[in-house]
């Protein structure tokens, strides 16, 4: 039976998070040579970064500029604390550091495209829903070539939540019935899929983003299957569809 699947594409089918730790790795290096003489630790500019990041995404959504923006208030967040002086150069090295994460290469997760044959071959109908900025998101989509999968079924939110993803459903061609939501976030991708009614699979990643762990309220309506890659995800798609009626 022919099923409508939406993937979710940074830490889903690409590689993402690992860049954003590695230049956090970077960011927590400089601050220290800054400012660990005054007793600032690598856990206290850790933990100031996420919590300004995250606030972020609930007011900017994922704007780029959100980032490396965050690493200019954590550092101006400790000139306050400790008195040094701020500076302008100094500023704006973070600023270049926060932004260089959009610019690496795009390199896939293990099985990627062997998983998405394997659907498409099967008839079913693919989608794909990204939160981010389109222009960064097409470069992404455009180097893995993942047009060939998707067509014109590519949707970019910057505000990816349970009210995108019901504006999506509600506005076009989909049997809730039939369709499932694929990726690596309980915020942005298993809550509002579970919450619209379709079936849901939680992708685990090694190192998961704290924004994107929330506790689970929602009592799934059809399947929600945990899955750790990909290479999992056509045969559990299609042992629960050809499951024996009860």
């Amino acid at each position: 039976m022919k099923q409508t699947i939406l993937f979710d594409l940074d830490d889903t089918l690409i590689h993402c998070n690992k860049y954003f730790y590695q230049v956090i790795d970077r960011f927590t290096a400089q601050m220290l040579d800054w400012f660990g003489s005054y007793g600032v630790t690598a856990e206290a500019v850790r933990d100031k970064q996420t919590e300004i990041d995250i606030a972020g995404i609930d007011i900017l959504g994922f704007k780029s500029d959100h980032f490396p923006q965050s690493f200019i208030e954590t550092y101006r967040y400790f000139t306050e604390l400790t008195g040094r002086r701020r500076d302008t150069i100094e500023e704006n090295s973070l600023w270049q550091l926060g932004r260089s994460v959009y610019e690496h290469e795009v390199e896939p997760y293990p099985h990627m495209q062997e998983t998405l044959d394997a659907l498409a071959e099967s008839g079913h109908e693919l989608h794909l829903y990204t939160g981010g900025e389109l222009l960064i998101q097409n470069r992404k989509i455009e180097q893995m070539q993942l047009q060939r999968y998707f067509d014109n079924r590519i949707y970019v939110r910057r505000h990816k939540n349970i009210d995108a993803l019901e504006e999506i459903i509600s506005g076009g061609p989909f049997d809730r019935s039939h369709t499932w939501m694929i990726g690596n976030s309980i915020r942005t991708d298993v809550v509002p899929a579970l919450t619209a009614g379709l079936h849901a699979i939680h992708m685990i990643t090694e190192v998961e983003w704290l924004y994107n762990v929330i506790d689970i309220a929602v009592e799934p309506r059809g399947a929600f299957f945990t899955l750790n890659h990909l290479r999992e995800v056509p045969g559990t798609i299609h042992g629960y569809v050809n499951r024996p009626a009860p």
